[in-house]
């Protein structure tokens, strides 16, 4: 059994270790943010999804990490997987896009909600626009309050010189939107953000948490592990 899949299997046996609550807490601007707590370590991860389609069941949400969740929250990691304000709760089987400006308050506001509980540290996941949103969040951060920073298919805009935190980006090569391939507007701004940092490249079209689909999830998976269990 590989170390992902006995990982996976410990997190299903160990279900009151792992499993969820929901949670909520306020933004300080005024937002509210709903969640998932997963697991009762004292490093803490935030979970932050891509974007959702306009019908649900294609898009992504705090449930879209439980998998993952519960595989971080098994290695010792108290997880918070949260719901982006971006679409309002569906209505008659679509979701409604809202404003979309103040995501980083979300992010920071699950961060923050981490540390009054009793977290010592906290990393972000932040995949696609939810990345975006974690990158967005670490520049308007107080110093010492966001330790790592992991982003799939992420990372290519913003003012990467403020990403002052240890970061891991993670996108497949030939990953693409209307812009064209992210690969190279990705690389040029880790090449503009400061160490410590590492950039993982992966084959394949895979955008952000599909990755987790493919024969690579697996890697995807460890990667993250590592990174985030490194001293």
């Amino acid at each position: 059994m590989s170390v992902f899949r006995a990982t996976l299997a410990c997190a299903a046996l160990a279900g009151l270790v792992a499993a969820q609550r929901p949670v909520s807490f306020p933004t300080q601007d005024g937002g509210m943010v709903y969640a998932d707590l997963y697991g009762s370590g004292v490093r803490g991860v935030v979970l932050s999804h891509g974007g959702k389609c306009a019908v649900p069941v294609c898009g992504f949400t705090k449930a879209s990490w439980a998998p993952q969740a519960r595989a971080l929250s098994e290695a010792g990691f108290r997880v918070l997987a949260i719901d982006l304000r971006v679409y309002s709760p569906p209505r008659d089987g679509a979701l409604v896009k809202q404003d979309d400006d103040g995501i980083r308050f979300d992010v920071l506001g699950a961060v923050r909600y981490l540390r009054r509980t009793g977290v010592k540290t906290v990393s972000i996941v932040g995949a696609s626009m939810g990345g975006d949103a974690a990158t967005e969040a670490l520049e308007e951060a107080k110093p010492g309050e966001i330790d790592r920073l992991v982003v799939l298919a992420a990372g290519a805009y913003g003012h990467p010189e403020k990403w002052k935190a240890r970061k891991l980006f993670i996108v497949a090569r030939d990953d693409a939107n209307e812009e064209g391939l992210r690969l190279p507007r990705i690389r040029a701004k880790y090449d503009q953000a400061p160490g410590p940092k590492e950039l993982i490249v992966l084959e394949g079209s895979a955008h952000a948490q599909f990755l987790f689909n493919t024969d690579q999830g697996e890697r995807v998976m460890q990667e993250i592990l590592r990174f985030l269990s490194a001293p």
